[in-house]
């Protein structure tokens, strides 16, 4: 049997997120870059800081899109290796990379500048030298470590910008902002560019996906709250520096905070602005590493980079990949800190404008398995923003940036030729483009966006556990052919949704023909989508001796035979396939579990079958008898019953029978419930009325 691929830990909540990406964007675009920047825009900076954020609008709500479709490890490289294909996966991913190591090597270079302040015979770089070094340990150590350590961090900087802002805005000299525009909108436009650096850790969250918890809805939010939050930070946070620090002073400061603190609170006020300064570069360096370790483990595992990169250590980090990461940003220190902010925004923002692309892509592929938690509004329009501004704005920077940003795919596309392309067996989402205009598709990619959909499980919204309740239930002694089982099931879903039986049984058949019924474990899952269906529906059989299933691959060839004890017809409206993937996925995954077969086969009722498939933390039996736990039920209707919010009887087994019983049903003496809700009211009831089980 292969052997599974490696997965990390999902260990990031939505707390980790927000620290991650906001201590990504507020470090040394903050505390360096504001004195950089005012050399080439003047007191207009902060409208800089208001363009540099505009196109990564479209940037962002595409990347939190492809983040809960596809949370993998890699980020960026693994978004357009599967929309655009590995060539250009191979220039996102080694591109990204370098560009995240620049993003970390230039925030080491500004904690450097702000520990010389008080240890001035200190040089800089030795400082960044040794700082880079313990945040590579600290990421060996694990996600969730790396996690506290970010919310610690950020926690602390947040605290000291709150006072160094509220402190400011009271001291603000006005003139400061006289001749506004007098830089000329060209070099404001150009600083907006160097400047854009500063946003963009709030998207290089999505490197470390696989390793949130309920991406779906942790991710979106987490970015969201991040950005509007920089966005604030950084428009206040720059009118007090120039509104407190005389331009002079101001042009071209490395530690420009401090010395706007230095003018509003004295001596004390540079130390904290410093401790902030500290934090925010460790907080940015280290979720970079974090981030940045990833690319080459998600490369590795497609190929395009040598197989050391995708071992783990014992607490399932990328080592090689951290030591990597650490290695190249000490080299990357030894070059000058504005060259650095620009090469990076260069790249990242060419890396945006094809993310906005892979969004199209995936879109236009009309793969049923890429089904996103969010979708970006205003698509295609969105997108297309996304890529003129990201074209618009690098043209602005220079000759140096554009250059690099070319020679870095130029390096790419030769490792791709020269070291990956024999090794490839796959292309991206555009070739599913192709499919449409007659040409060619990748069918590897639709079976690994549905295993990630397996992943990913159900969405709270998506209506499994009453599905199951009210699910129709065939018990078989001796079934002689496939077909007979199936129309008995096509029967009880013609009736109930409306259709003729014998439509909805050819459809379930030529998916068996065609190789679209999953068989494995024991168990069929033949499945169809009906137009007119208003909500999915299953009818689940249980076979005593088991039939065979004769089926085929795509390709017509027949497939080995596999006895099968348990078939579940899935039906489901055809307007929503990422919800019937979904389904598919959760009951597959159940089969999967090595407990399965076996609970399915002791089931000794209708109720016990349907509780086999159920989620654990979504339901609980109850056994009413006289004197035990629960007792105080037996005689009351169900409306009488006072249960946690979302939560309902959804099963009553009567002596023999097993039914959905309506509000008004009362409860008797040896009545076993099933009850299904949500996680935290079947946890209420657990501790109320099974707390042995806790």
């Amino acid at each position: 049997m292969a052997k599974k691929p490696q997965r990390l830990k999902k260990e990031l909540g939505l707390l980790n997120v927000f620290m991650i990406a906001t201590g990504t964007t507020l470090s040394a675009g903050f505390f360096l870059l504001p004195g950089i920047a005012f050399e080439s825009a003047g007191p207009a900076i902060t409208l800089a800081y208001i363009i540099a954020a505009i196109p990564l609008i479209p940037a962002m709500l595409s990347i939190v899109e492809l983040s809960t479709a596809m949370p993998r490890a890699g980020g960026a490289y693994y978004f357009l290796d599967r929309s655009l294909g590995p060539m250009v996966g191979t220039i996102g991913g080694i591109g990204t990379w370098l560009a995240l190591m620049l993003k970390t090597a230039f925030a080491l270079i500004g904690m450097g500048a702000y520990v010389q302040l008080f240890f001035p015979e200190i040089p800089a770089r030795p400082i960044a030298f040794g700082f880079a070094i313990l945040f590579g340990l600290v990421n060996l150590a694990g996600s969730k470590g790396a996690g506290v350590f970010q919310t610690v961090l950020v926690t602390v900087l947040l605290v000291i910008l709150g006072i160094f802002i509220s402190g400011g805005s009271m001291n603000l000299d006005y003139s400061h902002f006289g001749n506004y525009l007098g830089m000329g909108g060209d070099n404001i436009l150009a600083t907006a560019g160097l400047v854009y650096i500063s946003y963009v850790g709030v998207t290089n969250v999505a490197s470390v996906s696989e390793e949130i918890k309920n991406p779906e809805r942790n991710l979106p939010l987490g970015v969201f709250m991040a950005l509007s939050f920089a966005i604030v930070v950084y428009v206040l946070g720059t009118i007090v520096m120039v509104g407190v620090v005389p331009a002079a002073e101001l042009q071209h400061n490395y530690t420009p905070v401090a010395t706007a603190a230095d003018k509003i609170f004295g001596p004390w006020g540079k130390v904290m602005v410093t401790i902030a300064a500290v934090f925010a570069f460790s907080s940015v360096a280290n979720a970079g590493i974090l981030s940045a370790s990833r690319y080459p483990l998600a490369m590795s595992r497609d190929h395009l980079l040598p197989a050391a990169f995708r071992k783990l250590s014992k607490n399932g980090m990328p080592i090689i990949g951290i030591a990597a990461t650490v290695a190249i940003i000490l080299f990357i220190l030894l070059l000058d800190a504005k060259k650095i902010a620009k090469l990076a925004s260069a790249f990242q923002l060419l890396m945006f404008g094809f993310l906005c692309l892979a969004v199209i892509v995936m879109r236009e592929s009309n793969l049923d398995s890429y089904d996103p938690g969010y979708k970006s509004p205003l698509y295609p329009w969105m997108q297309i923003f996304g890529i003129l501004s990201a074209i618009w704005l690098i043209s602005q920077m220079g000759v140096w940036p554009i250059l690099f940003a070319f020679g870095l795919i130029f390096v790419s596309l030769w490792w791709y030729r020269f070291y990956a392309h024999e090794k490839m067996v796959r292309d991206g989402a555009v070739f599913h483009i192709f499919e449409r205009l007659g040409r060619r598709r990748d069918e590897g990619l639709d079976g690994e966006l549905r295993g990630i959909l397996k992943e990913k499980g159900l969405r709270d919204a998506d209506p499994f556990d009453d599905i199951v309740a009210r699910a129709h239930v065939i018990e078989a002694e001796e079934v002689d052919a496939f077909e007979s089982i199936c129309k008995q099931a096509s029967k009880w879903l013609g009736e109930k949704i409306a259709l003729p039986p014998d439509g909805v049984m050819s459809g379930f058949m030529e998916g068996t023909r065609v190789g679209a019924t999953p068989v494995a474990y024991g168990a069929a899952l033949p499945h169809i989508r009906l137009h007119g269906m208003e909500h999915p529906e299953i009818v689940i059989c249980r076979l005593k001796k088991g039939i065979i299933i004769e089926r085929y691959d795509p390709f017509g060839n027949k497939e080995p035979d596999e006895l099968v004890y348990a078939i579940f017809f899935l039906a489901s409206p055809e307007e929503d396939p990422g919800q019937h993937l979904r389904i598919l996925a959760q009951i597959a995954g159940r089969i999967d579990d090595d407990d399965f077969m076996k609970q399915w086969q002791d089931a000794h009722s209708e109720q016990e079958l349907k509780e086999t498939l159920l989620r654990d933390e979504r339901y609980v039996s109850l056994h009413l008898r006289e004197g035990s736990t629960g007792s105080e039920l037996i005689d009351h209707p169900i409306s009488d019953l006072v249960l946690p919010e979302g939560c309902l009887v959804a099963l009553i087994r009567r002596q023999e029978f097993t039914f959905v019983p309506r509000s008004d049903a009362t409860l008797k003496n040896h009545d076993r419930l099933t009850i299904i809700g949500d996680p935290e009211g079947i946890n209420e009831l657990y501790r109320k009325y099974h707390p042995e089980h806790l």
